[in-house]
């Protein structure tokens, strides 16, 4: 079972060598997936752990104050894809003022060296790392000679030419463009969460729904969509989805909202994993409920025959 970690600073981790990789992880995609299996095949033949070291918040989101910083998964998705990916120990390591102002080589002597034990670093192109970003792959190489431990970069996985990356897989899920991010993503981009109690508009409406609040989290999508449910015994379960603000009844906070075709159960209190197939349209204000009910009813027409048709297809969906 893999273990998880938070602290950069502390006591050893285990009795054997590692063998680490470090990077936001993001998402999980097919590049970080091929790095972690790279150092997993390094770690057994080395009788070692393998260790994926990351940050939460990312770096990124702990500088810009106000957080709008779109984000391809959850904390808790990033260990799970880590740990399916085959990490022994995940590293989600708080990213506070104090790891902020530790400097690189404080952070290789405490975490890699002290904690881990480590005898190989992996890490991806144009890594950086410690106060001001002054840490390097040539910084790890130079306290790796010292300390006995190899480190070295990996491109890992392209798709149509380019490098893979999480930017990359954002900019096409905000252009609607599924199938690029699902391939890159090895996966359909999905967002889970707990099914919480709502205003029980929907119901009134015709259309019940699994609310699931977003908590702070800033995913690269917002609209009406063509979705699939899973978790809870659903499997690849066919819906329709809204995710955003609910102009129409001045709605505030983002809101992820599932229509599941055809199912009649209690999921309040449930986690769900919601998988986005495609895009149907902006979220927009409507006049009326009436107004709102006929769009509604558009939506999950059109939703049901994009799921048919995919499945149809024999297409992937996980």
């Amino acid at each position: 079972m893999t273990s998880l970690f938070r602290d950069a600073m502390g006591p050893r981790l285990g009795t054997r060598a590692s063998v680490v990789c470090i990077g936001a992880f993001d998402g999980v995609h097919l590049g970080h997936q091929g790095l972690l299996q790279h150092a997993q095949q390094h770690a057994r033949s080395r009788a070692a752990d393998c260790v994926a070291v990351s940050f939460e918040p990312l770096p990124r989101e702990y500088f810009v104050r106000d957080g709008q910083i779109a984000r391809l998964s959850s904390a808790r998705q990033k260990f799970q894809w880590l740990a399916a990916a085959g990490a022994d120990r995940v590293g989600l390591l708080r990213f506070n003022q104090r790891l902020a102002e530790t400097s690189a080589e404080d952070f290789v002597r405490g975490l890699l060296i002290e904690r881990l034990q480590v005898c190989e670093v992996w890490v991806g192109p144009e890594f950086r790392f410690g106060q001001q970003r002054r840490g390097d792959l040539d910084l790890l190489r130079r306290m790796g000679a010292q300390h006995g431990f190899s480190a070295e970069a990996i491109s890992g996985a392209g798709w149509q030419g380019e490098r893979i990356s999480s930017s990359r897989i954002r900019v096409a899920l905000q252009a609607g463009e599924f199938a690029q991010a699902r391939a890159m993503l090895g996966r359909d981009f999905s967002i889970s969460g707990r099914v919480v109690h709502g205003l029980k508009l929907g119901r009134t409406l015709g259309y019940p729904t699994a609310n699931i609040p977003l908590l702070g989290r800033h995913p690269p999508v917002q609209g009406i969509y063509a979705v699939r449910v899973n978790g809870e015994g659903l499997n690849d379960w066919p819906s329709v989805a809204s995710l955003g603000t609910r102009p129409t009844i001045a709605g505030r906070e983002l809101l992820l909202e599932a229509h599941l075709f055809d199912f009649n159960g209690d999921l309040y209190g449930k986690r769900l994993d919601v998988a986005f197939v495609r895009k149907l349209r902006d979220e927009v204000h409507f006049e009326n409920l009436s107004a709102l009910v006929v769009q509604m009813n558009i939506d999950a027409e059109q939703a049901r025959a994009v799921l048919a048709q995919r499945t149809q297809a024999g297409e992937c969906t996980s």
